[in-house]
């Protein structure tokens, strides 16, 4: 009974005593065109073995042999096996949130150096114990200006991860706010900084850019900081890439920083679970979403971890919680502090390094193809938006036959760049995977139809 613990004596017990004759009285309040007629369409009867025998059988069909160069805000980087293999330590798999301080001094204290090395990375003053991921940091942080300004009106940076734009727009339409959305430079494909100017009033509580965007751009920090406060508005930048940080100068201008921490020892894994971070200055910590640990002495002097700030709906009066996080993501941030800790200053220097030589590198080489080249001209970290003579889509799906995840098509994000593809490399990549796709792409323009002289498309075409 291990996977289907309710054995039928208990079924018809607790039918009997809810007075009911079957399992479909049960469930008769569902209307019959929502229910499920038949026997679900999986294999079976199996046994565990057969069972974990198949698994493994698609999980290989899967990932053998790919390619991918897929970034926009999941990246797959290098993870050491001594943090997965401490993460297992059941110390910190099976513990919770830490409620009592005089039993939690483990998991409190590995938050408290989470929280400092965040606090280094970002360049701000303070950072909590973790988000659920980068989109619900975007949109904390935005619902924490709304609080710190009294004003009701977020400008959004187009070139901010969509997922993220849908996510502070969920929140934000059922607090009544106002969103105005400001487009990108053309040419840079950095946000247009007039544009944000000029949508920035005094009833705006909130500038909200990514650096790198979603485009691969690096934003001018300062210049946004600079536009944001003119007006008595604060500045939040989000970080999708926190490798970037090896590399890039923190965002010490911004305000509020809503990162997602996957790149540092969190894998893809389809999507999460991750870790997302919100830092701040000091003045603005009672603002500040999530848990915060801290550092104590006790009647000895002795060192110690205390939870400081828990400002949620738990522990104190619903009206005046500053979130509705019901908890954090402690062993995702614990895998961090580990990763962070065991790379060192230098080797997260050294990993940013390799991803902007990589990705330079593979830039160069795909322009050497016909009719592709970079999109926009601003500095790029690992990703790059690439122009195509086709739509990307149609390049992938040759990409695909011999092994290859291309570049994310931007067309269903943007409707008129379905010719441009965001193209991402990390220290996982080597250089036998740049030329392979460079050999594919070229193999694929040819079966589309481009020819070796064949121009970049023209403006109306992109």
């Amino acid at each position: 009974m291990r996977y289907l613990p309710k054995s039928d004596a208990e079924r018809r017990a607790i039918l009997d005593e809810l007075g009911l004759a079957s399992i479909n009285e049960l469930f008769a309040s569902i209307p019959e065109a929502c229910r499920l007629g038949r026997p679900l369409a999986v294999p079976g009867p199996l046994s565990e073995k057969e069972i974990i025998d198949y698994f493994r059988a698609r999980a290989a069909e899967n990932a053998a042999g790919y390619t991918s160069f897929l970034g926009a805000g999941v990246y797959n980087h290098f993870r050491s096996v001594v943090a997965d293999a401490l993460l297992q330590r059941g110390e910190f798999l099976t513990s919770y949130t830490p409620y009592q301080a005089e039993i939690s001094q483990g998991t409190l204290q590995a938050i408290f150096e989470f929280q400092t090395l965040m606090c280094q990375l970002t360049g701000q003053e303070v950072a909590n114990a973790s988000m659920y991921d980068g989109s619900t940091a975007a949109a904390e942080a935005a619902m924490m200006t709304v609080r710190l300004t009294g004003r009701r009106r977020l400008v959004i940076s187009r070139a901010l991860n969509p997922e993220y734009r849908q996510v502070v727009d969920t929140y934000a339409s059922d607090l009544g706010l106002e969103v105005v959305e400001t487009g990108f430079d053309a040419k840079t494909g950095q946000t247009d900084l007039a544009a944000a100017q000029a949508a920035t009033d005094d009833t705006t509580a909130a500038v909200i850019v990514q650096s790198p965007n979603f485009l691969g751009a690096l934003e001018p920090v300062a210049q946004f900081a600079e536009a944001a406060h003119g007006r008595g508005a604060l500045l939040v930048v989000a970080i999708a890439e926190a490798v970037s940080l090896g590399a890039v100068r923190a965002p010490a201008e911004a305000d509020i920083v809503a990162m997602e921490a996957q790149s540092l020892g969190l894998a893809p894994s389809f999507g999460g679970p991750f870790a997302g971070v919100i830092a701040t200055r000091e003045k603005f910590v009672r603002q500040m979403p999530g848990r915060l640990a801290g550092q104590a002495t006790d009647g000895e002097g002795r060192r110690g971890f205390v939870l400081t700030l828990a400002t949620r709906e738990q522990h104190i009066r619903r009206e005046k919680a500053t979130s509705n996080i019901c908890t954090n993501q402690a062993l995702c941030a614990l895998a961090v502090t580990m990763h962070l800790a065991l790379l060192g200053k230098e080797g997260l220097r050294e990993m940013a390094a390799q991803n902007l030589a990589k990705a330079r590198y593979a830039v160069a080489e795909c322009e050497k193809l016909p009719g592709v080249r970079r999109a926009f001209s601003a500095p790029f970290f690992n990703e790059v938006t690439l122009e195509f003579p086709r739509a990307v889509r149609l390049i992938n799906h040759e990409l695909e036959r011999e092994r290859i995840i291309g570049p994310l098509p931007l067309g269903p994000f943007f409707p008129e760049q379905t010719k441009r593809g965001l193209l991402c490399l990390t220290e996982m990549h080597s250089r036998q995977d740049v030329e392979r796709l460079v050999a594919a792409t070229r193999r694929a323009l040819e079966s589309l139809g481009v020819g070796a002289r064949e121009a970049v498309s023209s403006p109306a075409e992109r």
